[in-house]
């Protein structure tokens, strides 16, 4: 069945969603797709909706963190003219207007306890009842939830009703952050250059192109994709390391460095394999600053695994040279 949603990817993590996908994308299990924020699970859902063989039937999809807890139990199940104040007509919820569809929850951990008692009636019943109703709707819908942190964990803190976990977890989908799938971060760069300046020919310096990668992506692919939306409309036939904001081109940071270290070879006398060794102690030094002495964090910033981050560290004085001399200091 075709379809106008295409995630791109050339991950091998990926491309293991993407096969598992096609083989559940059919079945009428519910989806749990868990994922910081800003890593596609929208995308993902449009992706198993328009893949499925519900693909010509509605599609509606709510981000529950946005809404209103008073107004949350009315847009999910409607409710009948004069069932409270306010109330002047009928209003068709969302899982009615989503029959023989799908139906995408957006942020399912911010649901209050109520709401999730109702929610799981419904997903067991497979009927419901509009606000101030008495006679039960049927429903034939394909749940689609996400959320940005661990459902397991509120379930064993109790803000997370454990029947309900249970009964959205069918088929649970981990999407990882972009900065774990460094391969894919250029390859998504160019399909945002080309969606934002597509009568453009738009490349990516190689300098930049390093700086992109080496970045931790906080908000993940939302971020890259607003980044390269702000950059291609500064940048002539190429972006540039100067073209990119400052947290991702480092470029004062790195200047500083560098400079420092110079000044190491020219005033201090220092060996090639001295100044490389003070380089990587001021390179972890910063890089412990930035991240507010996160070792995990500092690790990803440098594109090191925590394990040999952590033992360069146990080798390093940062801000002395490998025989303990003070050096790097600024120019």
């Amino acid at each position: 069945m075709s379809t106008s949603v295409t995630l791109i990817t050339q991950n091998e993590q990926m491309r293991s969603i993407l096969n598992m996908l096609g083989r559940i994308i059919d079945s009428d299990g519910s989806v749990l797709l868990i994922g910081e924020t800003g890593v596609g699970k929208e995308i993902f859902a449009d992706y198993i909706h328009k893949t499925s063989n519900r693909s010509l039937m509605p599609f509606m999809k709510i981000g529950l963190s946005a809404l209103p807890i008073e107004l949350m139990e009315s847009e999910l199940f409607g409710h009948e003219k004069g069932s409270y104040t306010g109330a002047i007509n009928q209003k068709k919820g969302l899982f009615e207007l989503a029959n023989k569809g799908s139906l995408f929850l957006d942020d399912i951990d911010d649901v209050p306890l109520n709401i999730q008692a109702k929610l799981l009636r419904v997903l067991e019943s497979r009927e419901f009842m509009r606000i101030g109703g008495t006679v039960p709707i049927p429903i034939d819908v394909r749940l689609i939830s996400a959320s940005k942190v661990s459902l397991k964990d509120l379930v064993d803190k109790g803000q997370f009703r454990r029947d309900l976990y249970y009964r959205i977890n069918v088929i649970p989908v981990e999407i990882p952050a972009l900065r774990d799938r460094k391969d894919d971060i250029v390859l998504l760069a160019e399909h945002f250059i080309h969606r934002y300046a597509p009568e453009r020919e738009i490349k990516i310096s190689e300098q930049a192109a390093g700086a992109l990668v080496s970045y931790p992506w906080p908000g993940n692919i939302r971020e890259l994709r607003n980044v390269i939306q702000r950059t291609v409309i500064f940048c002539n036939g190429e972006i540039n390391i100067e073209n990119l904001p400052p947290e991702i081109s480092n470029l004062h940071s790195l200047n500083t460095v560098v400079k420092a270290c110079l000044n190491c070879w020219l005033k201090n006398g220092m060996s090639y394999t001295q100044i490389v060794q003070c380089l990587e102690n001021t390179l972890i030094k910063e890089a412990l600053q930035k991240t507010d002495g996160n070792q995990s964090e500092a690790a990803r910033v440098l594109g090191l695994s925590l394990s040999t981050f952590r033992d360069k560290m146990k080798k390093s004085t940062p801000g002395s040279d490998p025989n303990g001399n003070q050096c790097c200091e600024k120019p």
